[in-house]
């Protein structure tokens, strides 16, 4: 095993079986599993739309597009290229909070997909008032946790959640520059010609 590897597993077995407690237990499977937590989004999707009114669904198709890109590089990409197995197959003692996954282990869609909308979130949330920098940070948290629930759970290793991080915040940041070359090389000069057309 390599010296990266063992450490990755050191840290596994830490926060997987050392640094756990039962009552954060159902915290943990609350903040790994969408399907009890999607309400938690749909919230921060109406706090968009009710601070950016129409620009707000620019937002929400932006960040779509880029957890598309990030989800696609985390498990169209990388899982069936690494082939990790997740600890809770490869390893003895885990502890495990959900079922099972079949798929691979590195890296960690879960990850990617809400550093995605950390990221979003910051980018056009975080020089805003103070209610819009309360809500950044909060995103940005609740990222975090849900990273960290991987593990805690049992399915993914600390090296898969960080890889899956680094793929959100990437994304985010690639498709948002890609939105800003359309707009200012594409879209603006359109919308100066149409304005000026208007005008004659």
């Amino acid at each position: 095993m390599a010296p990266i590897e063992q450490v990755d597993v050191w840290l596994f077995r830490l926060l997987n079986l050392n640094l756990v407690h039962p009552s954060t237990d159902d915290l943990m499977v609350f903040l790994t599993n969408g399907r009890l937590s999607w309400h938690i989004f749909l919230l921060a999707l109406l706090f968009m739309v009710a601070r950016k009114g129409k620009n707000a669904f620019v937002i929400i198709l932006f960040a779509l597009l880029a957890v598309g890109l990030a989800d696609f590089v985390a498990s169209g990409l990388l899982k069936p290229l690494v082939q990790r197995l997740r600890p809770c197959f490869a390893l003895d003692h885990v502890r495990l909070l959900i079922s099972q996954p079949q798929s691979y282990s590195f890296a960690s869609s879960h990850a990617a997909n809400s550093a995605v909308v950390a990221t979003v979130t910051w980018i056009f949330f975080h020089r805003g008032v103070l209610v819009e920098k309360l809500f950044t940070g909060t995103m940005i948290f609740y990222a975090l946790a849900i990273s960290f629930s991987r593990v805690y759970v049992g399915v993914h290793y600390p090296g898969d959640v960080l890889a899956g991080m680094v793929i959100g915040v990437c994304s985010a940041l690639l498709v948002y520059l890609l939105f800003s070359w359309l707009f200012k090389n594409i879209l603006q000069p359109w919308l100066i010609r149409k304005g000026s057309c208007g005008h004659e």
